[in-house]
């Protein structure tokens, strides 16, 4: 799980993509010596002291009316508002400017904590040039060269040291899930459905919901907290500015989820978009449960459920592990059925497998199956490890990892399921060279 949210910012030309390169470990970022090639917001996760956190890179802030300038604006708002923790990234070695004092001003307005990072100290002859930066009136002020790496650990230690006590450990033990969805198909409802009481508010217009909204409870004696999230749109109809912010605490709630409910509108049937917003949870690695809302005014006879699976099955063929939870949230019909659900994907999603169990199955499914043949070279795994969970992810090592077709993968894929279930978890598996 991450640790937190980090937010690089600064005027154009100081280094922020190199730093974000830097501390990501790989060259993520577009990097010139021009001015503004920075517009929108990248994303990255960053790992330091075992901790991992979203790093944001930013478009460079000026005081001078430039191009893009108000779109840049407002993708740095969006970023400072994401934020727990801010980069201010300045040029050491042109020293303070105007733009910087501009920067300054708005972070000041913040609550978040603000780190000063002054690049371009290459070497210790220019280690003075950060003192003038104390100007700025922040208190952590930290010498860091993104080209050669020096201070980048200062600056990290710094940073794990201020997400510490933030809001991702604040449910350690509880079982984390988010509800997604378009707007409109009944998030609110099922939130208020679950916790049996009306705790959030429901309307039919749609983006009433703009912020990601927790709510802990307990049942049967296990601890919950349930994230509703505003409805997500096709990252090309997101215009406003509130819009964009509603899309990053979306992403942001399914990132510190454990489990993820994907809500359909049975009144109106499966959208293309539906496909889009099953993808953040996807690429996130998430468990998914598919649940079809608003049953009570589908039209049905004993085969509609069966018949709307299948559909469900054929448009969404990346997911055929997720369960489908068919439910009224309006009416509180059916509502039972999914904490069990959530109870046992949160289950196959932390699964730990034995070493030795796990080596049987992937010999079993070699000796039914054997490798494909590329070029008279034969696919031979030696070894199976599991090296993670939440998703369970398996590193087979083989004797050459371009072998590893992908049929090959999905095979071995749906052998580990029969094994082990693994119900609406992803399976990551891995093929490296045996050494």
């Amino acid at each position: 799980m991450i640790s937190g949210i980090v937010a690089i910012v600064g005027r154009p030309n100081v280094g922020k993509s190199t730093l974000f390169n830097r501390m990501l470990g790989s060259r993520y970022a577009i990097i010139e010596d021009t001015p503004g090639v920075t517009r929108d917001r990248l994303y990255g996760k960053a790992e330091w002291l075992t901790k991992e956190f979203q790093l944001i890179d930013t478009g460079g802030l000026q005081l001078k009316d430039q191009p893009f300038q108000k779109e840049i604006r407002m993708q740095v708002d969006i970023a400072i508002d994401e934020a727990d923790t801010i980069l201010f990234v300045v040029n050491g070695q042109e020293g303070l400017t105007s733009d910087d004092r501009f920067i300054a001003t708005l972070l000041h307005k913040t609550t978040k904590p603000v780190v000063v990072l002054v690049n371009k100290i290459d070497d210790i002859s220019k280690i003075d040039n950060m003192y003038e930066f104390y100007q700025l009136g922040f208190e952590d002020v930290i010498a860091v060269s993104g080209s050669h790496g020096i201070g980048i650990g200062d600056a990290l230690d710094k940073v794990i040291l201020l997400l510490k006590d933030n809001k991702y450990n604040l449910y350690e033990g509880m079982i984390k899930f988010s509800i997604i969805g378009q707007p409109n198909v009944g998030k609110s409802s099922l939130v208020n459905a679950i916790l049996n009481q009306d705790r959030v508010i429901v309307s039919p217009i749609e983006g009433t919901t703009r912020d990601a909204i927790d709510t802990t409870f307990k049942s049967d004696g296990k601890e919950y907290v349930v994230i509703d999230t505003a409805g997500i749109k096709k990252k090309g109809r997101i215009y406003e500015k509130i819009e964009r912010y509603a899309l990053l605490r979306a992403v942001e709630a399914i990132e510190r989820s454990d489990v993820v409910l994907l809500v359909l509108d049975g009144e109106i049937g499966i959208r293309a978009q539906d496909k889009h917003v099953a993808g953040y949870a996807l690429e996130a690695g998430k468990p998914i449960i598919i649940v079809y809302n608003k049953w009570d005014v589908v039209e049905k006879d004993q085969n509609t459920m069966n018949l709307i699976t299948d559909k469900i099955r054929n448009e969404f063929v990346y997911l055929k592990y997720a369960p489908i939870a068919f439910i009224s949230a309006k009416n509180r019909k059916r509502i039972n059925t999914l904490l069990p659900l959530i109870d046992e994907c949160y289950h196959y999603s932390t699964l730990r497998i034995n070493t030795s169990v796990l080596n049987e199955v992937i010999l079993d499914a070699q000796l039914l199956t054997p490798g494909p043949t590329i070029n008279g070279k034969k696919l031979k795994i030696s070894y199976a490890s599991q090296v993670a969970t939440a998703p369970p992810t398996i590193v087979l090592f083989v004797n050459d990892p371009k072998l590893f077709h992908f049929s090959y993968r999905r095979y071995l894929e749906n052998r580990l399921r029969q094994a082990f279930n693994f119900t609406g978890t992803p399976i990551h598996i891995i093929a490296r060279k045996k050494e």
